[in-house]
C-alpha cells in the first residue's frame, strides 16, 4: 500500500484515541517518508520500546541505556525518582531516546495515539537526525559500539566483584564517577572499538603486564629528565585526568585501569548532549511540529487530532515568566524550538533588520539551512550564531548581572539595540562547558622519582572551584593515583601557585 493510500486508513486509526500496535507501526511508517521527503532527514533505524512508568523510571536511572554496569547510585536514583513520582511530586517523560544504532527510544504505554505520533516524530525523526548528523555526536560517540560495550562492561564489573570484592569496586567506581567530567577529550577523536576487539586488548594487556614485569626495574636510576622540567621543557598537558592515570598510575592494577576506561568510555558517550541540550531539544521539537502539520495537510489527520496536537505541543514549548514560581530557567525546548522557526523565517521573509544581522543567511533555502546550523554547531556557538533580535524581543530576554560586592542586582542588558549582542555573548556563555566544568588538567613531566601527581586548575574565565570542591577532587584522584596529588591554580600572570596537596 503506498503512502498517499494510507491516508483514509489513517484517519480511522489515528481518530482512536487508543493506540495498537498497527498504529504505532503506521505513524513510524508516514513519518519517516515524510521526514526523508520533505524534511530530508537522514536517520538510524528505528527501535520503538513501549515501557511502563515502573521500565521507564529504570531507564532514567540508566540515563536511557538498555544496560549499565551494576552500581549502588543507578539504584538510588530509581529509589529517589519512584518515589518522586508516587508522591506526584515528578512526571515522567512521554519519551526517552539514546544515540545508538539503531536508534531506541522509550514510549510510554499510557500516552495516547496523538502523544504516539508525536513522540514518534519528535524523538525516532528529530532526535535521530540530530544524533546522525550533528558533529559533536559523529565525532565523540560510538552509536554503533555503545549497546555492546555496555554488555562488556557489565560483565567485567561483575567478574571484578566476584573476584576482588564488590567494597573495593564500589571504591573504584565511586572515585571515577566523581571525576567523570574530567574524564573527557574535548579536541581528541576517541577510537571506536568492538566488544570482540575490547576483550582482545584486555587479553593482551593482562599478558603483557605479567610477562614484562621484574623488580629490578625498580632499582634503575631515573634519568635526567626530572631536570628538564625544572627548566620547564619536557612538559606536556593532559586534559583527561582519567585517561592519565589508566595509562600512568605507577602501582594501580589491570582491573583497576579497566574500570576506569569503562567510565571514561561513558562519560566520553554523553559530553555531547550536555553540550547540545537546546539544539537537539529545539531541531526535535521543529520537527515534530513541521511533519504533524505536514501530515493533517496531506489528509492524514482529522481536526479533532489537531487540536489535541497543539495543547500537547503548547505544553512543550510552554516558557513560564521568571516572576512565576514555576520557573526554572530558560526552557530548552522552547529556546531551541523558537530559533529553528526564526533561523526558518529569516531564509523565506527577511526583514532589514535581518539583512542586516544575517545577510549570509536571509533570502536562501531555509531547509539548507536547517540543516547545515543542525550539523556544525553545539549550544554556546549556535546561540551566538542565530540567536535574532526578534527572538530576543518575542521572549523578553534581558541580563542580571550579580556582583557580590555589591548590594544590589543590577539589570546588564535588554532586549533593545543596545542589549541585543550583550544579551547574545551572556545566554551563549551560560551554556559553555566551561560554566559548569573547572578547567583541570594534568602537568605531565618526570614523576618517577617521587610520583608526585601535579595538577592544574586555571579558573580564568572558567567555572570556580571553591576549596570543598578542591580537596574532594583531590581526595578521589589520590585514591586512584596511590600517590601524592599536588593542585596548583594559575593566576592571571600565568605563573602557578600551590592550591592544594592530598598525601
Amino acid at each position: 500500500m503506498s503512502i498517499k493510500s494510507k491516508a483514509a486508513l489513517s484517519r480511522k486509526v489515528f481518530s482512536n484515541p487508543h493506540w495498537d500496535f498497527d498504529s504505532i507501526q503506521l505513524a513510524d511508517e508516514i513519518t519517516h517518508y515524510y521526514g526523508k521527503e520533505y524534511l530530508k532527514l537522514d536517520v538510524y533505524p528505528n527501535q520503538i520500546e513501549v515501557v511502563t512508568s515502573e521500565q521507564m523510571l529504570d531507564a532514567y536511572s540508566l540515563v536511557g541505556l538498555p544496560t549499565s554496569y551494576p552500581h549502588w547510585k543507578f539504584g538510588k536514583d530509581f529509589v529517589m525518582n519512584q518515589n518522586s513520582y508516587r508522591k506526584g511530586q515528578m512526571g515522567l517523560s512521554y519519551e526517552m531516546v539514546i544515540n545508538s544504532n539503531p536508534c531506541i527510544s522509550y514510549n510510554m504505554e499510557n500516552n495516547s495515539t496523538c502523544l504516539m505520533l508525536l513522540v514518534i516524530a519528535h524523538a525516532c525523526q528529530g532526535h535521530n537526525a540530530f544524533f546522525k548528523g550533528n558533529y559533536m555526536f559523529r565525532d565523540w560517540t560510538m552509536a554503533d559500539a555503545i549497546l555492546d560495550y555496555m554488555v562488556f562492561a557489565r560483565d567485567y564489573v561483575l567478574k571484578c566483584e566476584e573476584e576482588f570484592g564488590y567494597e573495593e569496586v564500589e571504591a573504584t567506581l565511586d572515585a571515577c564517577h566523581a571525576l567523570m567530567n574530567l574524564g573527557v577529550d574535548k579536541y581528541k577523536k576517541p577510537e571506536e572499538r568492538s566488544v570482540k576487539e575490547e576483550n582482545e586488548r584486555l587479553r593482551k594487556l593482562v599478558e603483557f603486564k605479567r610477562e614484562t614485569y621484574n623488580e629490578l626495574w625498580k632499582t634503575i636510576p631515573s634519568d635526567t629528565s626530572s631536570k628538564l622540567e625544572e627548566n620547564g621543557k619536557g612538559v606536556e598537558m593532559e586534559e583527561n585526568i582519567l585517561y592519565y592515570i589508566e595509562k600512568n598510575a605507577p602501582r594501580l592494577p589491570v582491573w583497576k585501569r579497566e574500570l576506569i576506561r569503562i567510565v571514561r568510555k561513558v562519560s566520553q558517550y554523553f559530553y555531547p548532549q550536555s553540550q547540545t541540550k537546546v539544539m537537539n531539544e529545539g531541531f526535535a521539537t521543529f520537527t515534530h511540529y513541521h511533519l504533524v502539520n505536514k501530515l493533517h495537510e496531506e489528509g492524514f489527520l482529522e481536526e479533532g487530532f489537531m487540536l489535541e496536537f497543539l495543547h500537547h505541543h503548547s505544553s512543550v514549548v510552554f516558557q513560564p515568566p521568571y516572576s512565576s514560581k514555576y520557573f526554572n530557567g530558560l526552557n530548552p525546548y522552547t529556546l531551541g524550538f523558537n530559533i529553528f522557526m526564526d533561523l526558518k523565517r529569516i531564509c523565506e521573509h527577511p526583514t532589514a533588520e535581518d539583512r542586516e544581522w544575517f545577510p549570509s543567511m536571509a533570502g536562501k533555502d531555509w531547509l539548507e539551512q536547517f540543516h547545515f546550523a543542525m550539523e556544525n554547531f553545539r549550544d554556546d556557538s549556535f546561540l551566538l550564531q542565530y540567536l535574532s533580535p526578534k527572538v530576543m524581543r518575542d521572549m523578553k530576554l534581558f541580563a542580571i548581572r550579580d556582583d557580590e560586592k555589591e548590594k544590589h542586582y543590577e539589570i546588564s542588558a535588554i532586549h533593545n539595540e543596545r542589549g541585543y549582542k550583550k544579551l547574545r555573548e551572556y545566554l551563549s556563555s551560560q551554556y559553555s562547558r566551561s560554566n559548569y566544568v573547572p578547567d583541570i588538567q594534568v602537568e605531565k613531566g618526570d614523576i618517577h622519582e617521587s610520583n608526585v601527581l601535579k595538577l592544574i586548575y586555571n579558573p580564568i574565565n572558567n567555572y570556580q572551584l571553591n576549596d570543598k570542591e578542591a580537596e574532594e577532587t583531590l581526595d578521589y584522584v589520590r585514591y586512584l593515583w596511590g600517590f601524592p596529588v599536588h593542585l596548583y591554580r594559575k593566576n592571571k600572570l600565568g605563573v602557578n601557585q600551590l592550591l592544594k596537596k592530598s598525601y
